[in-house]
Order: structure tokens, then sequence, then C-alpha cells
């Protein structure tokens, strides 16, 4: 069996293959090394993003964003800002880009863990994002689209492919779909 990785500011991961413990790895030796890991400082090579993969009430749907600067149908979340606490920012960018009322994380584990390249942008060099993703529930489907996103959806976790290609959006959704088969 699988053992519980902890990391502070960032909470607990099971990692069930040998990328995410990969991914893991590299996130807590950038965690360990870099007092600004948290901060949104291109410049250091690396940050710490948090986000959200939000149900819909009966779980049977994600909510995704329509990413404006990337084009791409991602899960809700975004930039630390200096908060050493990915759980609360997944929560607050969560209920930021959705404008729903009432969410309600799902477990207190990390659901999983990426290292994404961010292409140059303005100011900002090409860095990576250590992007720690946490599964959440909705108590409504009225949501409202905010100024990070062209658009969003209601996407069925069965309809994940009409989409996204991606393969760490494909797998993000597969780790929730695990989750909830044993809940």
């Amino acid at each position: 069996m699988t053992t519980a990785l902890t990391l502070d500011g960032v909470g607990s991961f099971t990692p069930l293959t040998a990328d995410d413990r990969a991914r893991w790895d590299a996130l807590s030796a950038f965690v360990r090394a870099e007092p600004g890991a948290f901060s949104r400082d291109a410049h250091l090579g690396a940050h710490v993003t948090a986000s959200a993969l939000l149900l819909s009430p009966d779980r049977s749907a994600a909510l995704l964003t329509h990413h404006r600067k990337l084009g791409l149908w991602l899960q809700l979340g975004g930039h630390c800002d200096g908060i050493a606490d990915a759980p609360f920012v997944a929560l607050k960018e969560a209920y930021e880009e959705s404008g729903l009322p009432r969410i309600t994380p799902l477990g207190a584990a990390v659901l999983d863990v990426d290292t994404l390249p961010v292409p140059a942008f303005g100011e900002d060099p090409f860095h990576w994002h250590h992007d720690v993703r946490y599964l959440m529930q909705a108590h409504s489907l009225d949501f409202a689209v905010s100024e990070e996103s062209h658009a969003l959806a209601w996407v069925p976790l069965a309809s994940f492919e009409d989409v996204t290609t991606e393969p760490t959006m494909l797998r993000l959704r597969d780790r929730a779909l695990t989750y909830l088969a044993a809940t």
C-alpha cells in the first residue's frame, strides 16, 4: 500500500504511479528550497499554483473554464500570490472564478499534482507551475463567468474528451472518478 506524503502549505498526497511520485518530489524539493515558492514571481523559474476540480451537486459533471490566456478548457484555479496555503487558495479561486455561493472540499487530501510549462507572456519569462489540485463540490449549478474566462461549462465527467484531450485533464478526471467510486 502506498503511504500518503505530506508537505507544509500543501497537505497530504498519495502517489499512485512513479510519475505521481516524481511530480510530488519535484514540488516538495522546490517548496523546501525556495522561500518564495508560493509567490507569483515567474523569475524564480517556477511557483506553486492551486486548483479545484469542482463537481456538480450530483457529482456527474465538473465546472471547467475556457482559460482566457491559454485558450484551453481547464479546472478552476490560480496563483497563490504569497499565500502558503494551497487548499485555501484552491477554494478561494473556485469561488472567485465560478461565482457560486457555496462550495465544499471533498476530503482534505490533494487529488493530483502536476508540473506544467507556462510560455513567456508579457514581462514573465517561460516558467513552470507546480499545480496542486483538490476535489470540491458545488451546491448549485448557477455559475457566473469571471474576467479570467471566456466561458464556463458543466462538462459531464464521462464526456471530458469532447472538450479536452490534454492528458493532465484526463488524469485529473480519472482521479476524481476513482475517488467517487471509493466513497
